[in-house]
């Protein structure tokens, strides 16, 4: 089975929402199935567009044969995912990196909005 590392940064707004289920609809293109690790630890707000934006992607990665889980959440996010009754629909819990073992044979995946570091 296939595993991706799909990553999320910085602040969103409901308008970039589109783009960013584009971009990793993309990467998933005439691909076999797998699993996508969406990270989110440099997001820098967690609020309902972030999960909006998760919910989307879950979407974008279900039509494209893929399970999508997210990592690197912090307890805001947790809370908000939980509240809004996404967090069981998100494949696992959200939380930090060191709370899950080492996702073997990834492949990085960066956002394309992304300045080159």
């Amino acid at each position: 089975m296939s595993t991706i590392t799909f990553a999320v940064r910085g602040s969103l707004a409901r308008a970039d929402i589109p783009a960013l289920c584009a971009d990793l609809a993309e990467v998933l293109r005439d691909r076999d199935g797998g699993v996508v690790v969406c990270d989110v630890t440099a997001v820098a707000r967690p609020d309902v567009v972030a999960v909006e934006a998760l919910a989307r992607l879950l979407l974008t990665a279900r039509r494209h044969g893929w399970r999508l889980v997210v990592s690197g959440g912090g307890d805001g996010l947790r809370e908000l995912t939980d509240l809004l009754g996404l967090a069981g629909a998100l494949g696992e819990p959200v939380g930090q990196p060191e709370q899950r073992e080492q996702v073997v044979g990834v492949e990085e995946v960066v956002d394309a909005r992304d300045p080159p570091g």
